[in-house]
């Protein structure tokens, strides 16, 4: 009888273990059922064309440990952390209450979309650590308490919407603040006093703020602060009267510092020209390089500091040199790429390209045998270190056959290097317009849609891959498009805004020059559509935009200032005549042109809402045929 009840309890503890292991597997696969219901319902409230989210399956878990297959969700520890739904067309409204359910989640990213209406309500979610709204329509005032609560919160974003009224008071008093966008919106009053320690940039650029700047953020760049007339204090020039209002006008003593002080700068430049002046002549002239931009004195300067080896690392031991030689070594951004040190690039024999809006560009012949171009610039000090590693690594793995590849980077807080393979045929501008004492070959019809086709592939992919991006490109113009020995375009320059401060962006990137944003201080992807229809005009009319780059009196090769204005001014029956360029004549394809030319003008609408959308022009364009027999 004992054997027998220890044998029935044995056979009960067994068939016990059996289901409770069964019931571990059923949760595991069924993952968090609550967190599935959560998101479905969260969905079913979205509006757009981006609120499908297909993989948003009922009955399926959205986490598997650390991997889901939901689109746009953020898993860890088996739970949701992240929803990143950033560039999918969402409109309307958003209401975030639903998500309050979900204990875990820790960052909500929306950028890029239609949402409109106010801020939605972020203390629901008040374990959020980033928040992430850029790049919307939200509008109205934000409720002071709007982020009580919210003490784990370290990043906020709401920049380019609609926002108006004060900075909520509530946001100055978390305690994990590091990074606030605030930039391009309507916000007015004074700015709160942000004391939290540990805060490393707050952007309030292009707003209506004023009053004098606090001190905590006295250190901060002052771009951050730049399109708030009325702002003062550091680390604005512009300084604050007793009643905390900007001082109009200099004193006679600061003006007088002013003026001594250009004085001085004049003198040195004028040194260092005659001084680089002076080397070159006593250089042996085999060793001379041509080059269309050598004796600029822009060119001069910086062929003379790469000459003195100004990016070296600091030489000799301790903690300074340790420091210094982290940052002296190129950081490689293409898999499986042969490598070279800096040093080699300093040691090879290198030719003054030219002098860009951004800055120089150097063609240097490795002992390896490569060609690569090295691009020197100075005013990329939009983002911190690791932002700035961040987004080139994100460049770094693109690839396409119409997008110069970047192939590794260098970094200093004063200048950074880029560097790309040498392309041998030149850019676009080269062919179209020559360089000085050179013919370019003429470019056909076919030829040329070839090349804008490859220009809109490339922008394809850079949309298709970086839509968080309000400027995927940002800096589209015929120098920036290289063309192989095929003719195949290669796009150079792109997605640079992150990283460019914002002075000299809004001063040097095409985008920034769209009317829009020249009207507003505030580019979009429309902005990238304008520059596209000035490129198509060029490439069309073969006459150089020199109005777009603010060449003087803004007059191009036609003798008009707005080219885009020109074409619409000329009859359209006298466009195979008067408007195309006189090396596509005889060619055929008249009609395609023709289409081609109304997409041109479309992209360049003035008006913001009836400028076509990119995505509209590049079907078109894809859509062209180069053919012979065509009759207009």
């Amino acid at each position: 009888m004992a054997s027998q009840a220890a044998l029935r309890h044995h056979l009960i503890s067994s068939a016990l273990l059996l289901l409770f292991a069964a019931a571990s597997l059923t949760a595991t696969a069924r993952g968090n059922p609550e967190e599935a219901a959560v998101l479905l319902r969260f969905r079913s409230a979205l509006s757009g064309s981006g609120a499908a989210l297909p993989s948003w399956v009922g009955g399926a878990a959205p986490c598997n440990v650390n991997k889901t297959t939901w689109d746009g969700v953020i898993c860890f520890n088996d739970h949701v952390w992240g929803i990143q739904l950033e560039g999918r067309n969402l409109t309307g409204r958003l209401d975030l209450s639903i998500l309050a359910a979900l204990r875990s989640l820790r960052t909500v990213s929306f950028m890029g979309n239609d949402l409109e209406g106010p801020l939605p309500e972020l203390s629901r979610l008040g374990a959020l650590k980033a928040a992430y709204f850029s790049g919307n329509r939200f509008s109205g005032e934000i409720p002071a308490d709007a982020f009580a609560g919210m003490g784990s919160l370290k990043k906020l974003f709401l920049s380019n919407n609609d926002f108006s009224g004060p900075i909520p008071p509530s946001l100055a008093g978390l305690g994990k603040l590091l990074e606030v966008g605030l930039d391009h919106n309507k916000f007015a009053g004074r700015i709160p006093e942000f004391r939290q320690p540990e805060l490393e940039k707050v952007d309030l650029s292009f707003n209506r703020l004023d009053g004098p700047i606090p001190e905590r953020l006295a250190k901060m760049d002052s771009a951050l602060f730049q399109g708030n007339d009325g702002l003062c204090g550091k680390p604005l020039t512009v300084t604050c009267d007793e009643n905390g209002r900007p001082k109009r006008g200099l004193s006679g003593g600061l003006l007088a510092v002013i003026v001594l002080v250009i004085v001085i700068i004049a003198l040195l430049l004028l040194i260092i020209i005659i001084l680089a002046a002076a080397r070159r002549q006593q250089q042996p002239a085999a060793t001379a390089r041509p080059s269309i931009h050598q004796n600029s004195p822009a060119a001069v300067d910086a062929a003379e500091k790469l000459e003195k080896r100004e990016l070296e690392p600091t030489a000799g031991g301790g903690k300074k040199a340790g420091k210094e030689s982290d940052h002296g070594r190129l950081a490689f951004v293409r898999e499986g790429r042969e490598r070279f040190e800096l040093q080699d690039l300093l040691r090879a024999p290198a030719e003054v390209l030219g002098s860009g809006n951004l800055g120089s560009s150097y063609k240097a012949a490795l002992a390896a045998g490569a060609v690569v171009v090295v691009k020197r610039f100075k005013e990329m000090n939009g983002a911190g270190r690791e932002d700035f590693n961040e987004h080139m690594r994100r460049l770094g793995r693109l690839s396409h056959p119409n997008v110069l590849p970047l192939v590794a980077y260098y970094y200093k807080k004063e200048e950074k290097l880029l560097v790309y393979d040498f392309v041998a045929n030149g850019s676009l501008a080269h062919m179209l317009h020559g360089k000085r004492g050179s013919s370019p070959p003429a470019l056909d019809w076919p030829t040329r849609l070839k090349i804008v086709k490859g220009v809109a592939r490339g922008l394809a992919y850079l949309y298709d891959q970086l839509p968080v991006l309000s400027l995927p490109h940002g800096h589209l113009k015929s120098s920036n498009v290289l063309l192989t020995d095929s003719f195949e375009s290669l796009l150079s320059d792109y997605a640079l805004a992150p990283v460019v401060n914002i002075t000299a962006a809004s001063q040097l990137m095409v985008a920034y020059k769209s009317p829009e944003a020249a009207r507003m201080g505030r580019p979009s992807k429309k902005s990238d559509v304008w520059s596209l229809g000035v490129l198509l005009l060029e490439i069309l009319t073969g006459k150089f935009p020199a109005s777009v780059f603010r060449k003087g009196n803004g007059s191009d090769h036609s003798g008009a200032g707005d080219l885009a204005g020109w074409v619409r001014s000329v009859a359209r029956e006298d466009w195979d005549g008067e408007v195309f360029d006189s090396d596509m004549r005889g060619a055929g394809g008249r009609v395609e042109m023709r289409k081609l030319m109304e997409v041109a003008l479309e992209c360049c609408e003035e008006d913001v809402e009836r400028r076509v959308e990119m995505s509209e022009a590049l079907e078109r364009i894809e859509k062209l045929q180069a053919r012979e027999d065509d009759k207009a």
